[in-house]
């Protein structure tokens, strides 16, 4: 088991995506929702000491970032709250960008298991509760350019 941890401008505290933000950037992750886009400033964690660490001991997280966990290949992917101190939604997507599992309010310290499923790539987390109060939920769509674009469902090259 590892340790996997992971905004709207205004209302949420999250950034609305908007012309200047309408390219790809390795540090932000963007999702198409019913309500319209979001996009979040993003740490990555994309080795497997950097998904180990994840967000442990962190008192807080701004509202518009969270931590982008990324795999080499999809796989089976469940985590767990040890050593994390502050509520996190995780959300769960595979290698076309689409999101596969949301899992929301994971309680801080808690070392039950949370199972993302078995085609998951990334992994985002943000602060708990915001993926309810934005809509995101299964099925919506993740722009990031670590994504195979010519297998993503909204490649970086889509507005």
């Amino acid at each position: 088991m590892q340790h996997l941890m992971f905004g709207l401008f205004g209302l949420f505290g999250v950034m609305i995506a908007s012309p200047l933000f309408a390219d790809c950037a390795p540090d932000a992750v963007e999702f198409k929702l019913a309500t319209g886009k979001v996009r979040f400033s993003v740490e990555v964690a994309d080795t497997a000491d950097e998904r180990s660490q994840g967000l442990m001991f962190r008192k807080s997280l701004p509202r518009s970032a969270g931590m982008l966990f990324i795999y080499e290949t999809e796989g089976n992917a469940s985590f767990w709250m040890k050593n994390t101190l502050i509520p996190l939604d995780m959300v769960f997507a595979d290698a076309t960008g689409r999101v596969v599992r949301v899992h929301s309010n994971a309680k801080p310290q808690d070392t039950t298991s949370i199972p993302g499923g078995d085609h998951v790539l990334m992994v985002l987390e943000i602060n708990g509760g915001l993926a309810d109060r934005l809509g995101l939920v299964e099925g919506s769509q993740l722009r990031y350019p670590g994504l195979d674009q010519s297998q993503a469902v909204w490649p970086c090259s889509a507005p």
